[in-house]
């Protein structure tokens, strides 16, 4: 056992053990009174390795209190096997399953090399950004790396939220040693949105001391939060050194060959029947900037297809999130005004932009004509090829596809569209 676990866990937990006998298969092993049930839930698959290794595998384990040790021999009650940790973490969640951006890149690497080399690698190692952009994805695949390969390891996982509210409960109860125990005495503590702990004058003095001590003896930290630390103007200034002394790593909103990417993985994954694939451009158009509301939009357009028994289309897609998030719906444009207006900022004509040229310099303004086109009319794909020479929908959604990869790729070819959208929405949706 004590090759199996860190030196200090082995100390702390295990040498205290006792073996008392060996019945049936049944290896008993006492625990000091009030550790049996932690040394049960957290150690019980270990125990249960060590013992199978040695014994055999029939063999399973009865840990018991001491003060239950000497119970005489006829006492009937059934030995129970220790217990495995709880299930924490969402089996979802993993590395396999999270998709790589330029966004996310830098967050991904460090908390995949966390996973890898805990205590080593980046500690802490501190990931922001805004709400649903992976963050907490990123926290769960690193505890369930840890569960795979590092089956020894102690991992936990918490909000600062609830995190709070338990010490405030464990203050309540008098049991803030149990408290201290439960989130000191691990290898790995994830926290997911610590900007919760400002303005917590006894969480946060609780917290630091908890930093402090895992930090001390080599555990991993890994945080999240919505904001820089130096953006946390409500904190201690002594936890923002912190968590600024570790790596800082951001996770911006995802692009559309990512938010794309994710939107396939998540429909191969579920296997969702999404016909063509095309309601997923659709899909990845209209959701921006958040990826728990892009895998909800594609959830329930999938759902609406299979009740109504309607094929999955880009305009099933469309009418699906029309009233999913209405608030995100396309301004009204002309096809005309659309054209006409790129058709000047491009320096090309409107007879150009539907002729069949595949020019270069008459191309790309195509593309942008047609992404605004399915952005800001309420056109379907049929339509607005039409009012491009006579062109069919899977070429106008090959258009609003390069053109948003474009956009992605390209910041000159991103300031461009943005500055035409809000020409034609008006000068009242500009920007202040």
């Amino acid at each position: 056992m004590r090759g199996a676990v860190s030196e200090t866990t082995y100390h702390l937990w295990l040498e205290p053990l006792e073996p008392r006998r060996l019945d049936d298969a049944v290896l008993t092993v006492a625990a000091p009174d009030g550790a049996r049930g932690w040394v049960a839930d957290r150690f019980g698959r270990v125990l249960q390795t060590c013992v199978s290794a040695v014994l055999g595998e029939d063999v399973t384990v009865n840990v018991v209190a001491r003060s239950e040790a000497g119970a005489h021999p006829g006492d009937r009650r059934g030995p129970h096997r220790a217990q495995r940790p709880r299930e924490l973490f969402n089996p979802k969640y993993t590395f396999e399953q999270f998709v790589i951006g330029d966004g996310n890149r830098l967050a991904h690497g460090a908390a995949l090399a966390v996973a890898e080399l805990p205590g080593q690698a980046y500690n802490p190692l501190f990931v922001y950004g805004v709400p649903g952009v992976g963050k907490t994805h990123l926290l769960h695949a690193i505890a369930n790396y840890s569960a795979t390969y590092g089956e020894t390891l102690t991992v936990r996982y918490t909000t600062a939220e609830d995190f709070a509210n338990e010490f405030i409960g464990s203050l309540q109860a008098g049991r803030t040693e149990q408290f201290k125990a439960h989130f000191r005495r691990v290898d790995m503590l994830l926290i997911d949105d610590v900007q919760f702990l400002q303005s917590k004058a006894r969480t946060e003095e609780e917290f630091f001391h908890t930093f402090n001590a895992l930090y001390e003896t080599g555990s991993q930290l890994v945080l999240t939060c919505d904001r820089l630390p130096r953006d946390m103007n409500a904190l201690e200034d002594r936890l923002r050194e912190r968590f600024e002394a570790g790596l800082v790593a951001d996770i911006a909103p995802p692009d559309f060959g990512t938010r794309l990417a994710i939107l396939r993985k998540r429909a191969e994954h579920d296997g969702l029947d999404v016909g063509d694939g095309e309601a997923l451009d659709a899909i990845a158009m209209r959701i921006t900037d958040n990826v728990r509301m892009l895998e909800g939009a594609l959830i329930r357009v999938v759902a609406f297809g299979s009740l109504t028994g309607r094929p999955i289309t880009p305009d099933i897609a469309q009418e699906v999130l029309d009233g999913l998030y209405p608030q995100l719906r396309r301004r009204a444009s002309t096809m005309a005004e659309i054209q006409t207006a790129t058709a000047e900022a491009f320096s090309v004509s409107v007879d150009e932009l539907q002729s069949p040229s595949r020019a270069a310099r008459v191309a790309w303004p195509r593309q942008v004509a047609m992404y605004l086109a399915r952005e800001l009319t309420d056109q379907t794909l049929p339509s607005i090829g039409a009012a491009f020479g006579g062109r069919n929908h899977t070429t106008v959604l090959y258009a609003v596809r390069r053109a948003g990869e474009r956009m992605a790729a390209d910041p000159a070819a991103y300031d461009a569209v943005r500055a035409l959208t809000e020409r034609l929405r008006g000068d009242d949706d500009r920007p202040a």
